[in-house]
């Protein structure tokens, strides 16, 4: 009988053994589950009011719309594509402005300022709430850019065409932000690109540039554009089809500002 007594304790012994390892085990698992999650959490970059990463977006993109003429049916429908794809390649943690460029010198209009907070696709699922995230993607992001997007093109007849003092305001007011110094910067004017001010107008005297060098123009509208790249969207005119060295102006003018020029690229159909 002392034999069977001794053999049961001896179950009851192992039994207990590895039920206690396999509670470190667990404990160990949770514990190192627990950091492991914390980690992946301090990866996930805070966002401030316009949903930007606390410390500075990681690029900034704007986009200055022309609306002191009005465009054609077709050059709407082909800007609201370019616009589209503008928005697409707008990375998480991405900057976009919009703005409307109006008759008056150095008077602009801000239709959107935010970040690309990323959807519900770009989300860890193991530490976020993906239906959460997209919801707050589609509110704060895709519908107002969609909402712009179905108003491009809706412009009247102005005074003046004051681009470059609009290509300087934006600059000046938003690209030297101290929180920008480290990001990419881009900059898209869509626009017939005829300037015309008091201080200098294409319509008078044309795309030489020599002549806008010896204007007051050159020093007044003045623009830091080091570290940004400039693309143009042109929208074509009849009273603009012989004004064929306007993108070669528009180069010199950001080459001697120290920007990065990307391109000209003429929008479909005539106004």
């Amino acid at each position: 009988m002392s034999r069977r007594r001794r053999k049961r304790n001896s179950d009851v012994s192992v039994g207990a053994v590895i039920g206690a390892i396999l509670l470190v085990l667990i404990i160990i698992g949770s514990v190192g589950a627990f950091f492991y999650l914390r980690e992946r959490a301090k990866q996930v970059a805070t966002l401030d009011s316009e949903l930007c990463p606390a410390d500075g977006p990681t690029s900034i993109t704007a986009v200055l719309l022309d609306i002191t003429d009005p465009i054609s049916d077709i050059t709407k429908v082909d800007l609201k594509r370019q616009f589209q794809k503008t928005v697409a390649h707008i990375e998480k943690g991405g900057l976009i402005e919009v703005y409307t460029l109006t008759d008056r010198e150095g008077s602009l209009t801000r239709t959107y300022r935010g970040c690309n907070p990323g959807d519900g696709e770009s989300a860890d699922e193991l530490i976020s709430n993906r239906k959460r995230i997209q919801a707050r993607w589609e509110e704060a992001f895709d519908k107002p850019l969609k909402e712009i997007e179905k108003q491009i093109g809706e412009g009247s007849e102005g005074k003046q065409s004051p681009i470059m003092a609009g290509v300087q305001r934006i600059v000046i007011e938003s690209f030297s932000d101290s929180k920008l110094d480290d990001s990419m910067k881009t900059l898209i004017v869509a626009s017939d690109m005829v300037e015309h001010t008091r201080a200098f107008s294409i319509y008078k005297s044309g795309t030489d540039y020599a002549t806008f060098e010896k204007s007051g123009a050159r020093d007044k509208f003045r623009t830091p554009l080091d570290g940004i790249g400039v693309k143009v969207l042109a929208f074509q005119r009849e009273n603009t089809k012989t004004l064929q060295e306007l993108p070669e102006f528009w180069l010199q003018w950001v080459s001697a500002n120290g920007g990065e020029w990307i391109g000209f690229e003429r929008l479909a159909g005539l106004e």
